[in-house]
């Protein structure tokens, strides 16, 4: 959950296996705008009453996870920006002045 806070922006869609209420804890840090559940994983109902309560809205995909990322992204939506935040850390990557 780490990497959700520190390579997203609000509004982008979580894709994860993960089921506890933490999720939904840190997406609402994040400003995630939806949730997506993985490999048929449906979240227990504490993890939903917490999603409703933060009006975070929750999905489910039978497919795994490098499924469901590859027909989001066959469908068009795009990358949260992972390669263009990352290559922005890397000090050696810096043009030179």
């Amino acid at each position: 959950m780490s990497d959700v806070l520190a390579f997203t922006h609000a509004g982008t869609l979580l894709l994860t296996g993960l089921t506890n209420p933490q999720v939904v804890r840190t997406a609402e840090m994040a400003g995630i705008g939806a949730i997506v559940f993985v490999r048929g994983k449906l979240p227990p109902a504490e993890t939903i009453a917490l999603a409703q309560e933060r009006g975070i809205p929750l999905l489910a995909s039978k497919y795994t996870m490098y499924e469901s990322c590859g027909r989001l992204y066959q469908a068009g939506l795009a990358s949260c920006g992972l390669f263009q935040l990352t290559a922005d850390s890397w000090p050696g990557d810096q043009p030179s002045s």
